[in-house]
């Protein structure tokens, strides 16, 4: 059984008791998630060799099949498979047996769906890192990887020209900017423009990593530097030698880790987990936020000394609403980009739809912008695009249109203005949601923290203004 959310990650479920399996599906049903599930281990093995799957997550105890020569067979036939277990006979040397088999992580039953979710996603994070350090790993050449900033305003104009007086040197870069505003675009435009650009580019969102999973991404292990190390591991930041490393939401790390990046940055040196080995490397590091760091130094939640090592040539991005003449030529980017990927031809934006585009207000930034764009495109069945293709934004068309219609009767405006209440309530209740969503790049829970909302009560109004993820 088969619930598809998107085919960015493909999960499979293995365990002999229906109701967990069904269980895992609803737990971790959400957007780029596809997930599958076997009652054994036989059938588990069927599915694998007729799909290629990211993550298994499989129960210990199975009478067809068990849950060791599950594994077993993974690490032989599926070795770039991440694997969870689950068990309810958690015992310690269960625990240390898998481990050394390779498993990811360990998860006794019973457990939460939060610790379901953070298992999954850690595991998620580590996937996409891989697969990134194998595309390096293989490359043999390296191409110069293309930018585009658009615009004509003078924030941005001034952007543009931070990147490029920044770019021939090799200058710590800090850029900040609100979520949406393109933060790895300007990274990618500083390393496009040095003289790094035939080498490589690596970005890592510090945010989705554990502590000890980003030291050991950026830095690397030894093989038996920890229970389940069996083989070496190269960092990031071997990999990258020559090249750029993108560490972005820099105010999410640990201070242990801003003390190891601290040392880094005046040696370039680091020791790998469990080596004794010095290695040196030669990188440019840019990083990102959108927190007030210097708030942060203040509060004792950021290292000062790591701040102003950093904090050498800072680059602003503006918000998009601070570069208003810069909307329309931006979503007629997204619009080429687009159509010409759907195979529609679909070459403009009527008046009303344009004008719409301009006065919104555009709290996820350019990110939100591309969305609006892409859905627009999806639902469109001409050659333009019109202020029905763009239900987000149609709704303060029909809020003033019922404005601008004369009752005749006391009973006639008792109607409208209650019509009107209850509009400009579902619009504000709408937008409340889909601006929490955009801050947070779609994640219901956080944006479910964020607003103080519990997640049942936020996914309740997401379904009710029918709100799915663009």
């Amino acid at each position: 059984m088969t619930m598809t959310i998107n085919k960015d990650v493909s999960i499979l479920v293995i365990d002999d008791e229906l109701q967990i399996c069904r269980n895992c599906l609803k737990i971790l049903s959400r957007p780029h998630y596809e997930v599958e599930y076997a009652l054994n281990g036989m059938d588990a093995m069927e599915m694998m060799e007729s799909k290629q799957f990211d993550i298994v997550i499989t129960d210990l105890n199975m009478e067809r099949l068990g849950g060791m020569e599950v594994i077993a067979r993974i690490n032989a036939s599926f070795s770039q498979t991440i694997v969870i277990v689950m068990t309810g006979y958690a015992s310690v040397s269960s625990a240390v047996e898998v481990m050394k088999m390779g498993v990811f992580d360990y998860l006794p039953k019973p457990f939460t769906p939060y610790e379901l979710r953070a298992v999954v996603q850690q595991a998620v994070a580590r996937n996409e890192l891989r697969r990134q350090q194998e595309k390096l790993i293989h490359q043999k050449t390296k191409k110069k990887i293309s930018h585009q900033l658009i615009g004509e305003s003078p924030g941005i104009k001034k952007v543009i020209k931070m990147v490029q007086k920044v770019a021939a040197t090799d200058a710590n870069v800090l850029v900040y900017g609100e979520s949406g505003t393109g933060k790895e675009l300007i990274a990618r435009a500083v390393h496009a423009n040095s003289n790094r650009n035939n080498n490589v580019f690596f970005a890592v969102d510090c945010g989705t990593l554990s502590g000890e999973l980003l030291s050991s991404e950026l830095f690397g292990h030894v093989k038996g530097a920890f229970t389940g190390a069996d083989k070496d591991k190269p960092g990031i930041f071997k990999l990258a030698h020559k090249g750029t490393v993108f560490l972005d939401e820099i105010s999410n790390i640990s201070r242990e880790i801003q003390a190891r990046l601290l040392r880094f940055l005046e040696t370039r040196e680091f020791l790998p987990l469990g080596s004794t080995k010095v290695i040196k490397v030669d990188i440019r590091l840019i990083f990102a936020t959108n927190k007030k760091l210097e708030q942060m130094v203040q509060k004792g939640q950021f290292r000062e000394d790591f701040y102003y090592r950093i904090f050498v040539y800072p680059i602003v991005i503006p918000t998009l609403n601070e570069r208003k003449m810069d909307i329309l030529p931006i979503a007629y980017f997204f619009l080429k980009q687009f159509s010409k990927k759907m195979g529609k031809h679909i070459t403009e934006f009527d008046e009303t739809s344009a004008n719409r585009l301009i006065e919104y207000n555009w709290p996820g930034n350019v990110r939100q912008l591309k969305n609006v764009v892409e859905r627009g495109v999806i639902l469109c069945e001409n050659t333009c695009i019109s202020l029905k293709d763009l239900p987000l934004l149609g709704e303060i068309s029909e809020i003033d249109e019922m404005i601008e219609s004369i009752p005749k009767t006391n009973e006639e405006l008792k109607l409208l203005k209650k019509k009107i209440r209850q509009k400009a309530v579902n619009k504000v209740e709408r937008n409340f949601i889909l601006n929490a969503l955009a801050r947070n790049n779609w994640n219901v829970t956080k944006s479910a923290l964020e607003t103080g909302l519990h997640r049942t009560n936020f996914q309740a109004l997401m379904k009710k203004h029918k709100i799915s993820r663009p």
